[in-house]
């Protein structure tokens, strides 16, 4: 099977990578001209690994690259490439829009186009979000892929753009579109953009300096965290399993506030510091409770998350040590 895994120099496309070369695949990785695939920690692709991916550039903004990209006959796609921090997307809304559902539709667009001259029929998985669902009815409970759509960020709104985009060309061209929504994950090689690796990161400093106190955002969002390596098992599932026009929840359905997340990293490392709220840490619209239900995922793949939250958190810290 060959496979393009778009945004293959990002975080979970290193893991993905390495899972799909693993499984024999022949793996394209579509990266940004402007950037070189990047270090990252215990999760960057090892020599041997990277020789192995045909490396292409992708700017899904321009329409030249993205033909370019797309015109080698690929029998799978995943679709990672994004604009995939909230904050950044927050900053330049437009252009989290241009890259997320702009680059999605151009990129289906290229691909429908191959379907329908009946050169290749490729399986593509597009990596959307679970900020998609919004805030939610109450109470809270683990949400469902039949949940209304209601994005409260400017990240998740381009992201249900995307899917948008593509479901709509499964619907007019065939193009064989799956839809991933995959609930908060971490692991080696994560960026301190993100909450877990941020906080391991200060609880660490703190003990090493000997501080009391640790800056913190909103600490009373409920959410889960799967092991990247998780994360891309389902994405390898579905590129087997999954049915096209159909959208697969990625979760473990075990949510904790991220203060006991706090609390849980801060015994991980050794350390009991208060943890003290600071305004530049607090992002305008938190969920108050995003936790999925993959039931539909593994009744479809046999899918099911093999690591435990404890062994994610310490594969994250071991990485910082490293």
């Amino acid at each position: 099977m060959k496979v393009l895994v778009t945004g293959a120099d990002g975080f979970v496309g290193r893991w993905l990578i390495r899972r799909l070369l693993d499984d024999g695949r022949e793996v394209y990785g579509a990266v940004r001209p402007s950037q070189p695939v990047p270090a990252g920690g215990g999760g960057d692709l090892a020599p041997e690994e990277r020789a192995a991916v045909r490396w292409v550039p992708l700017e899904l903004t321009d329409d030249a690259s993205v033909r370019a990209c797309g015109e080698p006959l690929y029998d799978a796609v995943v679709h990672l490439a994004a604009v995939a921090s909230g904050p950044d997307a927050g900053r330049d809304p437009g252009y989290a829009w241009a890259v997320n559902a702009g680059g999605t539709a151009r990129l289906v667009h290229v691909l429908a186009g191959a379907k329908g001259e009946g050169r290749a029929d490729p399986l593509v998985l597009v990596v959307s979000t679970s900020e998609v669902y919004g805030c939610g009815e109450p109470p809270p409970r683990p949400r469902r892929e039949t949940d209304p759509v209601a994005p409260c960020s400017p990240y998740a709104a381009s992201k249900a753009g995307a899917e948008l985009a593509a479901l709509e060309t499964w619907r007019r061209a065939g193009l064989r579109v799956v839809v991933a929504r995959p609930f908060a994950h971490t692991g080696p090689g994560q960026d301190a953009r993100f909450v877990v690796p941020a906080l391991a990161q200060r609880l660490k400093f703190a003990k090493r300096v000997g501080a009391p106190v640790v800056k913190v955002g909103n600490l009373e969002p409920v959410r889960e965290f799967l092991h990247v390596r998780d994360v891309v098992d389902a994405y390898a599932r579905l590129l087997v399993r999954g049915q096209p026009g159909q959208i697969y929840n990625v979760a473990s359905g075990e949510g904790l506030t991220l203060e006991q997340l706090f609390f849980k990293l801060a015994d991980l490392v050794g350390v009991r510091p208060i943890p003290e709220v600071d305004a530049e840490l607090m992002r305008r619209a938190d969920i108050a409770h995003l936790v999925g239900d993959a039931a539909k995922l593994r009744a479809a793949t046999g899918w099911t998350p093999r690591h435990s939250l404890d062994d994610t958190l310490r594969d994250v810290l071991d990485a910082q040590a490293n």
